[in-house]
């Protein structure tokens, strides 16, 4: 091999990546050139290059925690990769990494290290999501919503979205059954006024107007969990016929009463008497023992 053969092939072989990447007619998302070259490749790419994701899950950002990002990249430069898919000639897409993204711009970078990733627009919004399912500030709502797509979007049953983001399948109903509660109740949990227990608790519910009113107490009490599945239990638990039902006006007439009293007086012991609406009715005349019995007995015979 000849001297300029062998710094020819060393060139072709170094400009391989480039060529891929800055070629008009290539799109890595073609089976055609998905290659060695470009598997698993970390290049510096244009921030204006690189467009947004259509599939990002996360619509909120807090401001103060982007500008502390912006700080620390500024500083030390992005230490982690955003993930990116190419669409065609120097046009890129957006998988994974918006916060770094949107951090980089902040902090007035002009390019950024990414991961180069071959993705079809069902696996751009499975990674996009497991992605996101996976941040440490991700509120229950954003998880739930997030867990509901994979599984419409992306065709997968519960057990395999468990196997993909390595939860249980019971994590996963519980995550998927805070959708079900009324919008405000979303809200709350999402604005971090209640928490994740305090949503299960109120799922127990049936009635959406009784959640809105625990909701309220919650809010406003600041009631820990216990106390609201103590709550919901009372509101799930049917009253007992002997509480729910009003006790009945007595049927024994004054008179009837001022005589029983007297008869107790001269009897020297209780008298109970009983009597329906129509009159009818019973006494029933109390004694110690078999002396008083006696006592009664001989008292009554007499009168």
């Amino acid at each position: 091999m000849t001297a300029s053969s062998g710094k020819s092939k060393k060139r072709a072989l170094g400009r391989g990546l480039e060529a891929i990447l800055k070629s008009p007619d290539t799109d890595i998302t073609s089976a055609d050139i998905s290659g060695n070259y470009v598997a698993g490749a970390i290049a510096e790419i244009a921030l204006e290059k690189i467009e947004a994701n259509p599939f990002q899950p996360r619509t909120e950002f807090d401001d103060m925690a982007l500008r502390e990002l912006a700080a620390s990249i500024k500083n030390q430069g992005v230490i982690q990769p955003v993930t990116v898919r190419k669409l065609g000639y120097d046009k890129y897409q957006l998988i994974s990494g918006e916060r770094r993204l949107r951090a980089s711009k902040i902090a007035g970078l002009t390019t950024i290290p990414v991961f180069i990733r071959v993705a079809n627009d069902e696996q751009m919004l499975e990674m996009a999501l497991i992605e996101n399912i996976h941040r440490e500030n991700l509120n229950a709502v954003e998880v739930a919503i997030s867990y509901q797509r994979l599984i419409e979007e992306c065709a997968l049953t519960q057990e395999q979205l468990s196997e993909k983001v390595g939860k249980s399948r019971s994590t996963i109903t519980n995550f998927l059954r805070l959708l079900k509660l009324p919008p405000e109740v979303q809200v709350a949990l999402r604005d971090g006024h209640i928490t994740m227990g305090h949503a299960r608790a109120l799922i127990n519910l049936d009635s959406s107007e009784q959640q809105l009113i625990i909701l309220q107490q919650i809010v406003e009490e600041e009631l820990n969990v216990r106390q609201v599945e103590a709550l919901v239990r009372a509101v799930n638990t049917p009253r007992s016929k002997s509480k729910s039902t009003p006790k009945q006006k007595s049927s024994i007439p004054d008179y009837h009463k001022a005589k029983v009293k007297q008869l107790e007086q001269r009897l020297n012991t209780k008298i109970t008497i009983k009597r329906d609406s129509k009159g009818k009715g019973s006494i029933l005349i109390s004694f110690a023992d078999d002396s008083g019995f006696d006592k009664l007995i001989a008292q009554l015979a007499n009168d």
